[in-house]
């Protein structure tokens, strides 16, 4: 009895019960409602639980019974309360054939105690996995009020939870078995003495994302969290953003999910990101001004009816969906439909058709650019409002197909800025002789299929070049979050005659 209490809990000594009984053992609540049950023969017989329920009402409360026993002719019920005295507490149900096997009673009346014990305990585990639940809910809301820059907000809710939000971070990713996310996010929080902020990814379910101090040298020997846990555990694979301001926690997260890529490559299984910086801090005034002029429509959105959904809703759906894709309905809690419904309504308001590479490229860097904090103004830049580039006629769209419309020439007037083209060439300074595989798989909008066709390769042989070149660029490319939109944008502004 105590071994199946300790192994089993309340299932598994019911089920002894029923066997011991030859019949049905069941705990009802005073509702006659049954909890648990369970029968090992077939000859057992199911009670009207309830009118039992309803018979003994007056045996086991009113007049104080320890136990109540009903013969019907054939079989007999044993009723036995777990808590006497207690209106609310279940009861214990057995019904067996008559006669009453010797012994049966007493062994009854033992395991009530036990059985309370077992029922208390998986309640109380209940409980402790919805505390479990509600905490990593709320960790994961606040992380998406992170990613989508809405500060304020974040502190609040994380107010209520543990450690305080640090500023500056890095952001670290670290890829294990999805079972053994709970041990790994131990080790984490073991490692640095619970200061970073450790979320379950909602998107990928062998992630965890870390969001660290900025601290060098505070873990086992002077080495960084990060590489701990990396040498820790065997099986993890982790990558770690550069410092960044809590604001641009959703550019930390990029970088981290790009250097992941590469320290699945590496013997160490450990990669820092420290390649370029992010396109959105070098589009000056002028690609502030674009991505004003094209996010406007949006900005600006009201629903018509209460329950559509507003510009920020808009807004979090889209940069959901350009970061994780079809993993965006993961991401947002919300169904494939309305994703769908969302992103067309997207599209419609800004004029961009986003199943293409091209217009995709465009919203994201506008977002992005939108989510970095504008510069401090200066006397050289004198707060003055840059060429307005943006133009509403069509013009010819060299690498995203016909149609486009006119923001193709205020983000080619963007591209064509020097500080923007060095950017493009720090890009694609690694690719080399790998030009001709990337140009082709981003003119077939990232689909590998159709980009193996048009190469003349398998699917796993294009596969195979794609990975390689994630090594030799040190960024995600078959997996969102990925470059393409970066890769996009360094080829368009190459490709660009000077004005």
């Amino acid at each position: 009895m105590n071994r199946l209490a300790r192994t089993g809990g309340t299932a598994e000594i019911l089920r002894w019960l029923a066997g011991r009984a030859e019949g049905w053992a069941g705990l009802v609540g005073p509702d006659g409602r049954v909890l648990h049950a369970a029968s090992r023969t077939e000859r057992a017989v199911v009670p009207d639980v309830a009118g039992l329920m309803a018979e003994a009402a007056g045996a086991l409360t009113e007049r104080g019974a320890q136990t109540y026993v009903l013969d019907t002719g054939v079989h007999t019920a044993l009723l036995f309360p777990l808590s006497s005295g207690d209106p609310d507490s279940p009861v214990l149900v057995v019904v067996t054939p008559r006669p009453v096997a010797a012994g049966l009673g007493t062994l009854l009346a033992d395991v009530v105690l036990p059985l309370s014990l077992c029922r208390q305990a998986e309640t109380l585990e209940r409980r402790r996995r919805r505390v479990d639940l509600a905490e990593s809910r709320g960790r994961e809301a606040v992380l998406h009020l992170l990613m989508t820059g809405q500060l304020a907000v974040a502190h609040q809710v994380a107010g209520a939870l543990r450690p305080r939000l640090p500023d500056p971070v890095r952001v670290c990713v670290v890829e294990c078995a999805a079972d053994d996310r709970d041990e790994v996010a131990r080790i984490c929080a073991d490692v640095d003495g619970g200061r970073s902020w450790i979320v379950r990814c909602p998107v990928y379910s062998r992630h965890l994302i870390l969001v660290m101090p900025v601290r060098d040298g505070d873990a086992e020997g002077g080495a960084m969290t990060d590489e701990v846990v990396a040498a820790r555990v065997g099986a993890c694979v982790v990558g770690v953003s550069e410092p960044v301001p809590l604001a641009d926690t959703a550019t930390g997260y990029r970088q981290a999910f790009h250097a992941l890529a590469v320290a699945r490559e590496l013997p160490a299984r450990h990669a820092r990101f420290g390649v370029s910086p992010d396109p959105a801090l070098v589009v000056g005034p002028e690609g502030r001004q674009w991505a004003d002029d094209l996010l406007n429509p949006l900005l600006t959105h009201a629903p018509r009816r209460a329950r559509d959904p507003g510009s920020q809703d808009l807004l979090a759906t889209a940069t959901s969906w350009l970061a994780f894709s079809s993993h965006a309905t993961d991401h947002l809690k919300i169904h494939r439909n309305t994703l769908a419904a969302r992103l067309k309504l997207v599209g419609e308001l800004l004029g961009l058709d986003l199943h293409r590479l091209a217009d995709q490229a465009a919203l994201d860097l506008a977002l992005r650019v939108r989510a970095t904090p504008a510069p401090a103004c200066t006397p050289a830049t004198a707060c003055a409002p840059g060429p307005v580039p943006y133009a509403p006629e069509p013009v010819p769209h060299a690498l995203g197909g016909p149609g486009a419309e006119g923001w193709v020439r205020g983000l080619d007037a963007v591209l064509r800025r020097p500080a923007v083209r060095d950017w493009a060439e720090r890009q694609l300074a690694p690719v080399d002789g790998s030009e001709e595989t990337l140009r082709t798989w981003l003119r077939c909008q990232g689909r590998l299929g159709p980009a193996a066709a048009e190469l003349g390769l398998s699917v796993p042989g294009a596969r195979k070049r794609l990975a390689r070149l994630e090594t030799v660029l040190q960024r995600s490319l078959l997996r969102p979050p990925s470059a393409r939109y970066d890769l996009w944008l360094a080829l368009r502004s190459r490709d660009l005659p000077s004005a």
